[in-house]
């Protein structure tokens, strides 16, 4: 739709597409508005009390807006799931999970690039490193909740919880098991880091947001869980991985 002021004076004024435009609006909205209350929680509640409230909320929120919008647009909802969804092929779903993958770090690249554009890489990596302080953090909570594993879920589970982060459908990755307290997490190919190789770009130096990501998501599996890193960009590394992560248990 256009930036230029139009005269609308209500919403049955808008043709087909801006009155599409408009609701796909109104879906953004509602994600930044969620966002928003979760920060906002935590900032006057602290992290943990705003992970428990947000594993209250999001069920009940999900389950109000699947079942509204199959009765608008007509589709069956299975215990909470678009009926649509669930008649995919296996093939087609696992696609898709790659695809939101994709595009969810797209949307993380944009941001950044905005940042930097506008206010230098410095903002852009200090914003990044904060951003991933929370994310990584939620992302654990909602993975262990999904997984349903336990408060302490040791190596063991941050290994499983690993295969299914964001990141897991879009780079590769692999798990040495180090010893009976320590495994090694290496990302063997990652998407930003091998389309800046490919460009003839030096690696993007990563090390301090991955600082707080991988420490921050351990922690939120089992608060146990130590994390070292072995190197990560700006650090020379071998050609087999861009970043290394060592997890010890602690007693």
């Amino acid at each position: 739709m256009s930036s230029e002021a139009k005269d609308i004076a209500i919403l049955e004024d808008l043709s087909q597409e801006e009155l599409t435009r408009f609701i796909m609006d109104m879906v953004h909205r509602m994600t930044v508005h969620h966002t928003l209350w979760f920060r906002e929680v935590e900032h006057q509640l602290g992290m943990n009390r705003a992970l428990d409230i947000l594993e209250e909320t999001s069920k009940k929120s999900q389950d109000i807006s699947i079942k509204r919008l199959g009765e608008t647009l007509g589709f069956t909802v299975t215990e909470g799931i678009p009926q649509p969804l669930l008649d995919l092929p296996r093939e087609k779903l696992l696609e898709l999970s790659g695809d939101i993958g994709k595009n969810w770090l797209a949307m993380d690249g944009l941001w950044f690039q905005a940042v930097e554009k506008t206010y230098g890489m410095n903002d852009a990596k200090r914003c990044n490193d904060s951003c991933w302080h929370r994310f990584s953090q939620v992302e654990a909570r909602m993975i262990k909740n999904f997984l349903g594993l336990p408060a302490q879920a040791g190596l063991s589970g941050l290994k499983q919880a690993l295969g299914f982060r964001m990141y897991a459908r879009i780079n590769e990755q692999s798990i040495i098991e180090e010893s009976p307290t320590s495994i090694v997490f290496q990302m063997n190919d990652c998407r930003v880091q091998s389309a800046r190789k490919r460009k003839g770009m030096a690696d993007y130096p990563c090390k301090s947001a991955g600082l707080v990501e991988y420490s921050r998501f351990a922690w939120g599996i089992d608060e146990r869980i130590r994390t070292e890193c072995i190197g990560c960009p700006p650090d020379e590394h071998p050609a087999e991985w861009f970043c290394a992560w060592r997890f010890i248990l602690e007693a």
